[in-house]
């Protein structure tokens, strides 16, 4: 989606938070073109060499909260823990037209709409690490005071790190979590595992570790391009009766193997993200 919506904007973006989520954000939009003199980043953690180099770009960074105006859009990319204190500094940024943005974890529509002024445009999202190269994924539910342009613009904003998907059903957040949000980690430790099986069976460890990265990286990537369904990948790969059937034997046996073991985590990942969602 272009960030052109956003010339249609009446107030700037402004970025609580420019960690390593907020921080992909904010350096896609700039690789994007968008308009450094409509953003305002407040971070009271950001190095002042960092601060140095956005005012170096025309990007506000942690000016007075009284010279800000009426945020269009407000992105909270805070940790959850700190929201209560974080939304009460910036409550004063936020107008009758703003929508704020959160990309905290457990933080449900319910608590932002009880944070903020009663009528405000709210969008819960839940992204994943790999947006800091560009390759994340971002599941967002709105709330009925989110109007189609908001939408728009929340959209292309998470779009400059990965498609966004929208779901109607906030329930849904909290199973995206335990796909997409934690994801990264399950296909990390696939990597991990596969090198020290590797090392196991007799390779030097630096040679297991990269002939791991290079098979998880290099089959991510022939499934995003190819297009071919995941299952018709697998069965490329497997000869009747060679080696890859024989370790998919172990993996997809029907009590034991990577299948069901897959999802009693992933079960327990969206139970968790419902517990702390309270």
């Amino acid at each position: 989606m272009s960030l052109d919506v956003l010339k249609k904007l009446d107030g700037p973006v402004v970025l609580v938070g420019a960690g390593k989520m907020g921080g992909a954000l904010l350096d896609g939009w700039l690789a994007l073109g968008v308009d450094p003199a409509r953003l305002v980043v407040l971070d009271p953690n950001l190095p002042a060499d960092a601060a140095a180099a956005l005012a170096a770009k025309g990007v506000s960074a942690n000016p007075a909260y009284d010279t800000i105006p009426s945020a269009a859009v407000l992105i909270l990319a805070v940790k959850p823990q700190v929201a209560p204190a974080v939304i009460a500094s910036v409550r004063g940024i936020v107008g009758p037209h703003s929508v704020v943005v959160s990309i905290m974890a457990g933080r449900t529509l319910g608590f932002l709409q009880e944070a903020f002024p009663r009528g405000t445009a709210v969008v819960r999202t839940i992204p994943n690490t790999p947006a800091a190269i560009g390759q994340g994924i971002t599941v967002a539910v709105a709330n009925g005071g989110v109007s189609a342009d908001a939408r728009e613009a929340t959209a292309a904003l998470l779009g400059a790190v990965g498609p966004v998907e929208w779901v109607e059903d906030e329930a849904l957040i909290d199973a995206a979590t335990a796909v997409s949000g934690s994801g990264p980690a399950y296909v990390f430790l696939l990597a991990e595992a596969l090198a020290q099986a590797g090392a196991a069976i007799g390779l030097p460890a630096d040679l297991a570790d990269r002939l791991a990265r290079a098979t998880v990286s290099g089959s991510g990537a022939l499934l995003a391009q190819s297009g071919i369904a995941p299952a018709t990948l697998r069965q490329n790969v497997t000869s009747p009766g060679g080696t890859t059937a024989a370790a998919l034997a172990v993996l997809m046996d029907g009590a034991t193997g990577f299948g069901p073991l897959l999802a009693k985590a992933v079960a327990e990942a969206d139970r968790r993200s419902r517990e702390l969602a309270g």
